[in-house]
């Protein structure tokens, strides 16, 4: 049976902005191995990792693509590796 599991890798940066662009970073660079969910990618404080940020819209569009901005990006979605 095949699951899916989390991994979970502590890091230390002074806010939660430092934090998501490290985490967006890591995500596009793990990325690249296919067993790598980039648009499940998530963010959270150590002591509360219950409470998980999104890091990327990964909303669906036409043709099965998603869209590969940022979270709660201001401009229309796009798809497409380059734009992450």
């Amino acid at each position: 049976m095949t699951g899916r599991y989390v991994v979970h890798v502590p890091f230390t940066v002074p806010d939660e902005s430092a934090a998501r662009r490290l985490g967006r970073m890591l995500a596009r660079t793990l990325g690249r191995f296919p067993q790598v969910d980039v648009g499940e990618a998530t963010v959270s404080a150590e002591d509360q990792q219950g409470v998980q940020s999104r890091l990327f819209c990964d909303r669906l569009l036409g043709g099965g693509r998603r869209c590969v901005l940022r979270a709660e990006h201001e401009v229309p979605c796009a798809g497409g590796e380059a734009a992450r």
